[in-house]
Parts: C-alpha cells; sequence; structure tokens
C-alpha cells in the first residue's frame, strides 16, 4: 500500500509543479537520466525549467532548476538517501525507467486504431507530455489494484491530505492533475476520496477554467461508452436500469455539469435517468417542472437549459426551465415566442438559442430561431436563422419535417456550425449577416438515416462528428475531429472500432 500510495503522490506532485512554475514544466524537450540508483541524478534539459523530485518515507522532495543555470549541457542534483531508505530509491529509479521507456509509443486501447495519434496538437512539450504519461500510467494501474483495501493504512486527516504541504497546496495539486487520474486518487483514502466524490474539485476547476471534455454516446439502448479524446481511452458506463418501455421511447440526453441526464418515457409518465461520474453510478427520480420530450437543449457549466418539446398527451409546447446541477433543482423560465418540438438549443456568447423545430399546425420545419438573454430574461425571435431542413430546401420538401433528424449544430469558440447530412457539408454561420456559408466537407463514414444516427458536437475547441457505415451483423464506429480555423475542414480519425454503428444519443461533458 505504501508503494502505490507513494506512486499516486508522485502522480499528483508532477501536476504541482506544474502548478508552482507557470506552466512550463512541460516545456522541456528533452533529458537524459543516469542508469544508476544512487544518492544523485543528473538530467540534461533543452527547455525553459526542469524540476526533479521524489518521495521518501512519505516526504516529498522538490528540485527546482532555475532558468540562468539551462546555459550549460547539464546539472547535477544531489540527493542524500539512508541505507533504510534503499528500497524507495529502488522504486523511484525504476518509475524513471517507466518514464524513459514512455517516450516510445505506448500500447494501444482496445479498438483503438493505429494512426490515432494525430490528435494531439503538435507543441513543443509533446516529448514531455509522452514522457508524464508514462508515470500516470503506472499509478493507475497500481492504484487500481489497491480498490479492494483503500481502507488499509487511510492515515490522513480530511483537513490536510498530503499533509507535508497542506490542505490549500494539496488540493492545488488534485486541480492539476486530469481527471482520469481521480479514480485512483480515491482509492489512496477515506480522506481522498470524499474530496473527489463530494464534487469539490471539479466546482474549483470550473471556477478556474480547468476543463477537460469528454465524449459519451450510446449505440445500445440502454448502454452507454465514454471516450476520453486526450489519452485516447474508452470507458464502459454501468447500464442504464429501466424497463423495456424506457428502451423503446424517444430519447434525449444532456451532459451538465457532472452529470449525464436521459431524458425518456416509462409506462405512463416521463422519467430522467442520471449518471453521476462522482460515483459512476445511474439514479432515478428527478422531476421536471414541465415533464417533455423532443425539446431542445443545451448547457453552460453547471446549467442547463431546455425549451420546448411534447407534453405527455403530445401537446407541443412553448414553456422552457433551467436545470442547476450543483442544487439539483429546476426554475421555470419565460416561455419562447412560439411552441415548437425536435428543434436544437445551443449556447453562443452566454446567450441560450433554439434553432430549428416543428411547430403547431403546421408540419414543416421552422425557418426561425430564438434567443434567450439570461441576465434580461428575455425571448427575441430570429427569422430565417435557419431557412430549410440542416440547410437543404431540396430535401426539406422532399422528406417530411417529422422523419428528419432536428438540425445537427455545434458551437466552437462562440461560432456557430451545422452538418448538411444530405450534402455531407459543413456549414458556418454569419451572425452579422444572418446567413450560413458552406466551410467544406463531412467526413466520408459520416453515414445518417434522414440525419438520424449521427452525432455532430462540440468538444472543447473541435467539432466532433461521431458515426460511421452500416453493415449487416455488425458495424464500425469512428469519432473524428476538426479544429476550425482558416481553410476547409481537415478531420482527424481519433478513434475507431467494432460497434454498433447508430449513434442514439450524445452529449460531451466539460469539468
Amino acid at each position: 500500500m505504501t508503494r502505490i500510495h507513494d506512486l499516486v503522490l508522485m502522480s499528483i506532485l508532477v501536476s504541482y509543479l506544474d502548478y508552482m512554475i507557470g506552466k512550463t514544466f512541460y516545456d522541456i524537450r528533452h533529458y537524459t537520466l543516469q542508469k544508476q540508483p544512487p544518492t544523485q541524478l543528473r538530467f540534461s534539459p533543452i527547455g525553459r525549467r526542469f524540476c526533479g523530485f521524489g518521495i521518501c518515507k512519505s516526504v516529498l522532495f522538490l528540485y527546482i532548476t532555475p532558468e540562468k543555470m539551462l546555459e550549460g549541457p547539464s546539472y547535477l542534483i544531489s540527493r542524500d538517501l539512508p541505507n533504510a531508505c534503499e528500497q524507495e530509491s529502488k522504486w523511484i529509479y525504476n518509475t524513471f525507467l517507466v518514464i524513459e521507456l514512455s517516450n516510445s509509443k505506448r500500447p494501444l486501447e482496445d479498438g483503438e486504431d493505429v494512426g490515432l495519434r494525430k490528435f494531439s496538437k503538435p507543441s513543443d512539450g509533446h516529448e514531455t507530455e509522452e514522457t508524464m504519461q508514462g508515470l500516470h500510467d503506472l499509478s493507475l494501474s497500481q492504484a487500481n489494484q489497491s480498490n479492494t483495501h483503500h481502507d488499509t493504512g487511510d492515515q490522513s486527516d480530511l483537513s490536510s491530505l498530503i499533509s507535508q504541504i497542506g490542505r490549500d497546496n494539496s488540493i492545488n495539486c488534485l486541480l492539476q492533475c486530469s481527471r482520469s487520474d481521480y479514480g485512483s486518487i480515491a482509492s489512496l483514502n477515506r480522506s481522498f476520496r470524499s474530496l473527489i466524490r463530494g464534487g469539490e474539485l471539479y466546482r474549483l476547476r470550473r471556477k478556474l477554467g480547468i476543463v477537460e471534455h469528454w465524449v459519451y454516446f450510446s449505440c445500445d439502448l440502454l448502454q452507454w461508452e465514454a471516450f476520453d479524446p486526450i489519452r485516447r481511452r474508452w470507458m464502459h458506463l454501468p447500464r442504464m436500469p429501466s424497463y423495456e418501455c424506457f428502451m423503446c421511447s424517444d430519447k434525449e440526453s444532456l451532459a451538465v455539469g457532472t452529470e449525464l441526464l436521459v431524458f425518456g418515457k416509462e409506462v405512463t409518465s416521463h422519467v430522467v435517468y442520471k449518471y453521476s461520474i462522482l460515483t459512476n453510478s445511474w439514479s432515478s427520480g428527478m422531476n421536471m417542472n414541465s415533464p417533455r420530450c423532443l425539446f431542445g437543449s443545451a448547457s453552460l457549466g453547471e446549467i442547463a437549459i431546455l425549451a420546448g418539446g411534447c407534453d405527455p398527451r403530445g401537446n407541443i409546447l412553448s414553456s422552457a426551465e433551467l436545470y442547476n446541477s450543483d442544487t439539483g433543482t429546476w426554475v421555470t423560465l419565460p416561455s419562447m415566442n412560439k411552441p415548437r418540438k425536435m428543434c436544437s438549443g445551443i449556447f453562443m456568447d452566454r446567450k441560450f438559442y433554439v434553432i430549428g423545430g416543428i411547430g403547431v399546425g403546421n408540419s414543416n420545419s421552422l425557418t426561425c430561431g430564438e434567443v434567450y438573454d439570461l441576465e434580461m430574461r428575455t425571448w427575441r425571435e430570429i427569422p430565417n436563422m435557419f431557412p430549410g431542413r440542416n440547410g437543404s430546401a431540396g430535401v426539406a420538401e422532399a422528406t417530411p419535417a417529422a422523419a428528419e433528424a432536428p438540425p445537427l449544430v455545434a458551437v466552437v469558440n462562440n461560432e456557430l456550425y451545422a452538418a448538411d447530412y444530405a450534402e455531407k457539408e459543413v456549414r458556418k454561420y454569419d451572425k452579422a449577416r444572418n446567413l450560413w456559408v458552406t466551410v467544406g466537407r463531412l467526413p466520408e463514414q459520416a453515414v445518417s438515416m434522414n440525419g438520424w444516427g449521427l452525432a455532430f458536437r462540440a468538444c472543447g475547441d473541435r467539432l466532433i462528428v461521431i458515426g460511421g457505415p452500416r453493415v449487416l451483423g455488425g458495424g464500425i464506429i469512428e469519432l473524428n475531429s476538426w479544429s476550425p480555423g482558416e481553410g476547409p475542414p481537415q478531420w482527424d480519425l481519433l478513434a475507431r472500432k467494432q460497434s454498433g454503428s447508430f449513434v442514439y444519443n450524445c452529449a460531451v461533458m466539460g469539468c
């Protein structure tokens, strides 16, 4: 348990060093390590700064090299280790060997394609990022083995966490860690577990603007998967507990805060299932003020807005409500100017927009949009904001509006994009002129049925397209991404795996 504890603390320490020196730690290009585990470690850095670290008898040692010392080719960092710590020093040395080995390509995750590492942006600290990945992976592997013994050696107090550096610095360390590591860190002892599962870290990350985006989607009616685009990892969520009626009903999904909400219908009423990343479990029992389905929705941090849709009797709604995931409460908002169902919702410039949909007494798609100002608490209609279903008027005339998917729209850097599934084009909304401009093509494997079965989402500063070709007896799901900028889309294949290729629901959680 001691070694597992130290390894995870070393992982935390890497993030702490990054925090302490203003995020210059990852600017290192390369280093060499003497192939011996004595009392000295020699590094040859190329970059602005380098930090050495170690753990001995639960004491953290930090070595920060000033910038002015980097003029020479290498520096010797002395470190006295008593004989009693020999085993500890060997363990630290082995960890450094793992770091060095991690400069080569890491093993592929299950279902990951060979050429999927294009997603990483070219950066000066790319080599060091992969180096630190080796340490994180080792920590995760060892910590996961201790899950059944996590109460053993629970010696830390909740007020101190890492007692040698204090509670505040401990939390600063954890804030800089990847959320992928939180499960392993929670296994250290009761104090860490209480901190992470209580949600405090995620609230602090939100205030500091620290966000990691994971993609959640379902290609099976009751089974959800998550994908971490940074570490290229697939994760299976626990299976949803539900009745057969819910499985066959229309469902909407929404990620807000640390929760994934799935809306559907049971035998006699609407129901909301909630998955929490804090507990890795599903629960039900949430009640909206006005139960609905086929609505438009979007989230911004800990809040989400749902607008329009149909009530349990099939009436098309103009009402809207706001959900706060921190408090678990629903607040009724002013109603839209027009009722609509099968619409889409997005946040842009900190305002909530509703686009498209079908109105009352008209089977054609609505071309107007509406924007809700959260500060003024008012709606404003935008004529001709979305002319033609998914930008293709000809298809809208040939296919009933009710047979087509809601508009496939997403916002990156406060710019609105839409996927025209019929023409397989990506379009960008010109806010000043209130019109759409074609910027390029969708990925070739972006197959859908009138827009159904294809996911088009924003994931941080990238657009994500999830889908794949359908074949008898199975299929392949692909995740493609593009970071909008100058020029047409250049899609990077993030991942590919054998799976059902029809995406029933999809949501992106940033926390």
